[in-house]
């Protein structure tokens, strides 16, 4: 069988799998999220898995995930994790706000919440049956299932997630976790398709850090669509940790939606996982709002990782900054594509855009493509990319210090990774981050000093 029938053999057995879905658990549905279900489908059996012929694929095969036999994991119990297993993924020890997912089922008994009234951290199927209305109206509205194929699967099969709702005017002081574990089971591929909702409505704040977590190293698929309402005036600060098994397959979307005065901030950070692939798309729809985007790659070994940002300037006197860099040793590849948008009438928009990447192998690789796309005369807008090797300058420098030329590299690519690093305003989270950096460093030198 080619490999052209492969992937159409795969698509088929996806709608197969999606008319037992529908008919089994996911029957008791609104109707209107049955509806978005088919319509979803619909659109992925046209569009089939993305090939490198397209342009935003020409960089990143997903042939593999498409021929791994994936099967969606079954509700079971816990698979024998336990809070003192998620001990060191987990921010605030008994005190945390947190919604556990293993293998992308909801798990309340490792959850906890002691939220302020009308704060919600749960599951999004509970919400599915408890407010369906409002779910109705934000759940798959933004992220669009005809811009990528991975995020119409993730519609079709959605099921359960977290949803996060923080009513008008209300400030949190601790972050809310959003937690999913990767548990392999030795001989099966799984599948989950994380689906999750964040809604903080005006004037409210909040922190909210999603991980993504693996206890093993054998092959399954995580594919994940999270989307952001970010109401007038409101403040959302959001961290994204990809930390699963060089085995795993990562698929990801988020979608953040902004109204007037808003202020929206991503961190993310991408570790694990063999290959995987972020689309980030944020739309700045009210006057006034502001979004920055921050992003840390540290990959090795044969891993590579994709990020595809739209930053999408609809109203005038917005502001926004997104700030990429990625560190690639071994046989790794980064991927890199931003992409900003400066709408007709988006007057006074002030846009900035830098990807940077250090490769620390000859044989490591990234690819940058920086864009600009801009319907306004009266704005400013910046966008720029570095490739390459540590600077032997800045090597030799560190060097006549009293370093040796390992610490000093060691010292150079930590100083690269702390420009995202300092913008984690969550201070558990950062010392977490950087222990991650220091260990993949240490890693990193052991490997050249055998």
């Amino acid at each position: 069988m080619t490999q052209v029938e492969n992937v159409q053999s795969a698509v088929e057995r996806y709608a197969a799998e999606f008319e037992t879905f529908a008919g089994n658990g996911a029957a008791g549905a609104p109707a209107w999220l049955r509806d978005r279900r088919e319509r979803a489908m619909a659109r992925f059996m046209e569009a089939g898995f993305p090939s490198g012929r397209q342009e935003e694929w020409r960089f990143t095969d997903v042939k593999p995930i498409a021929q791994q036999p994936f099967t969606l994991a079954p509700a079971t119990e816990t698979h024998g994790v336990t809070l003192e297993v998620l001990r060191r993924f987990l921010l605030g020890g008994e005190d945390r706000q947190a919604a556990v997912f293993v293998n992308g089922h909801y798990v309340p008994a490792l959850s906890t919440a002691d939220l302020p009234d009308g704060v919600t951290l749960g599951s999004l199927r509970s919400a599915l049956q408890r407010d369906p209305d409002l779910l109705d109206r934000h759940l798959a509205r933004y992220a669009a299932d005809e811009r990528n194929p991975f995020t119409a699967l993730s519609t079709a099969f959605t099921y359960d997630g977290a949803f996060v709702h923080v009513p008008r005017n209300v400030t949190l002081e601790k972050p809310l976790q959003v937690v999913f574990v990767a548990v392999p089971d030795e001989g099966k591929q799984y599948l989950w398709h994380p689906r999750n909702l964040v809604i903080v409505d005006d004037g409210a704040r909040a922190a909210v850090v999603e991980s993504y977590v693996g206890l093993g190293d054998t092959t399954y698929w995580t594919n994940a669509v999270t989307e952001v309402v970010v109401g007038s005036n409101a403040k959302v600060d959001t961290y994204r940790v990809q930390r699963e098994g060089l085995g795993a397959y990562h698929t990801a979307t988020t979608h953040s939606h902004q109204g007037r005065d808003s202020s929206y901030s991503l961190v993310t950070f991408t570790f694990g996982g063999r290959l995987s692939r972020h689309d980030i798309y944020a739309v700045l729809d009210g006057e006034g709002a502001d979004c920055t985007l921050d992003g840390l790659s540290m990959l090795s070994d044969r891993q590579h990782t994709d990020h595809h940002t739209i930053l999408e300037h609809v109203k005038p006197n917005c502001t926004s900054w997104e700030y990429f860099n990625g560190a690639f040793d071994d046989q790794s590849r980064g991927v890199f594509n931003g992409r900003i948008i400066v709408r007709q009438g988006a007057q006074k928009t002030d846009s900035k855009q830098t990807n940077n990447n250090l490769l620390l192998s000859e044989r490591a690789r990234a690819d940058s493509q920086p864009q600009l796309e801009i319907y306004a005369d009266d704005v400013r807008c910046t966008h720029g990319a570095t490739l390459g090797p540590i600077d032997e300058d800045h090597l030799y420098y560190i060097q006549s210090r009293g370093l040796t030329r390992e610490e000093a590299r060691g010292l150079l690519t930590y100083g690269f990774a702390s420009e995202i690093l300092s913008a984690v305003s969550v201070e558990e989270l950062k010392g977490e981050m950087e222990r991650i950096v220091r260990d993949w460093l240490a890693a990193s030198a052991r490997k050249r000093t055998r």
